[in-house]
């Protein structure tokens, strides 16, 4: 890493604005300047010549499982390193490795590796780990979608306090409708965890519970989650409201959506948008481990049991016919969210940087181009294709 780089003559992406002929002076991995291109920089800066290209921050995501063959349920240092660099080549610098169902023990051994990773992490192993998100076992049993059956379960105070004894988890997700849920809530609300609900029926009463109890956020948008339907399916009439309406007439809480064009058609996406604005409103991959790989059967989860799925090099399938996770990076969603939903360019990268950085409380380290934060940097081209990646202030090598 050099001690001082400078980026010069790159349209900059601010979390308000972009920059015309803008440029970054960074000093030992952090920014130290963000303004207009100058004629002179210091004698001892290496100078990268950014014309004609985007400088955007590092993207964050909050919801991932895997990438190039590996998922992070696999259990294996190696496994979690292959993924991360993979989500690196595009454009995500910060992650959150995300569960799937299982078993306590592979979800220890999961914890474990991502530790060992993050406790080893330099530029070389891709995107940096800033905590693991706890998405699987708690989920609802006609919710669990390509997840693997078995592995469902409900929350149990012995086995959850283990997850989070240590810091490593900082999302914690659960179905809001389980038994236990508020309590599993509260624990996680302690370890100040983001809180979410996924893979959930829950209706809109367990939903004012679930936010009583710290809920703040839900897992990927119409994807496995309740509506009006089927919250009338389960409960019977009157007909209730559903984690839908809970969470778009709630303006505290948050949200995610998988803007691969695949799970989300552009006007569910625009209205995400449009509903939730920019600061509300995340863009996450989901990716699973079919992520730059040709199309195939591959395991979701744990290699040894996870459930089949196949790609057909767009998205991944369940053997049922219903959407499997995404096979995309998050450089893919941020191209279509942009085409899809009309949003100002600045707006589409904060949702894939700041605001899930906001969301989890990691703002002040990354999330967007201002003085004092790490030096995650993104050269992109004017098609939005990554060019040139830096963790930290280090180039990621070809």
């Amino acid at each position: 890493m050099n001690s001082l780089l400078v980026l010069a003559g790159a349209r900059v992406v601010l979390p308000d604005r972009i920059l015309d002929d803008g440029a970054v002076l960074c000093r030992d991995g952090r920014l130290e300047w963000v303004g207009r291109t100058r004629k002179r920089w210091p004698k001892e800066a290496q100078v990268v010549d950014a014309r004609d290209h985007l400088l955007a921050p590092g993207f964050v995501d909050l919801h991932v499982h895997g990438g190039n063959g590996a998922d992070f349920m696999d259990g294996t240092a190696a496994a979690v390193r292959t993924a991360c660099r993979a989500h690196a080549r595009h454009g995500t610098t910060t992650l959150f490795p995300t569960t799937t169902t299982g078993a306590p023990a592979q979800i220890r051994a999961m914890l474990r590796a991502c530790a060992a990773v993050q406790k080893a992490w330099s530029a070389a192993d891709g995107a940096r780990i800033a905590g693991v998100h706890l998405y699987g076992p708690y989920f609802a049993a006609d919710k669990v979608g390509c997840h693997s059956v078995e592995g469902r379960r409900e929350p149990r105070p012995g086995e959850y306090a283990r997850y989070f004894a240590d810091g490593l988890v900082r999302i914690a997700t659960c179905a809001a409708e389980l038994p236990g849920a508020q309590d599993f809530y509260h624990a996680a609300r302690r370890k100040r965890c983001l809180v979410t609900c996924g893979h959930s029926n829950a209706s809109w009463p367990e939903m004012v519970a679930a936010f009583k109890a710290g809920m703040r956020h839900v897992d990927h948008f119409w994807c496995a989650m309740s509506s009006v339907p089927s919250v009338r399916q389960r409960l019977g009439v009157p007909m209730r409201g559903s984690m839908a309406e809970f969470v778009l007439a709630e303006k505290e809480m948050s949200t995610e959506v998988i803007a691969d064009g695949c799970h989300l058609a552009p006007e569910l996406l625009r209205f995400a948008w449009r509903m939730k604005g920019p600061q509300r409103l995340c863009l996450v991959t989901d990716a699973n481990r079919a992520l730059d790989l040709p199309p195939g059967r591959y395991r979701f989860g744990p290699e040894g049991d996870g459930s089949w799925f196949d790609s057909d090099g767009r998205v991944g399938w369940a053997p049922n016919g219903s959407l499997a996770s995404s096979v995309m990076g998050m450089d893919h969603m941020v191209r279509v969210m942009l085409r899809a939903s009309g949003a100002p360019l600045h707006e589409v990268v904060r949702m894939a940087s700041l605001t899930p950085a906001e969301r989890v409380g990691i703002d002040r380290d990354t999330g967007s181009l201002e003085p004092g934060k790490r030096a995650d940097l993104l050269l992109l081209n004017r098609q939005l294709k990554v060019r040139r990646i830096w963790l930290g202030g280090s180039e990621l090598p070809p």
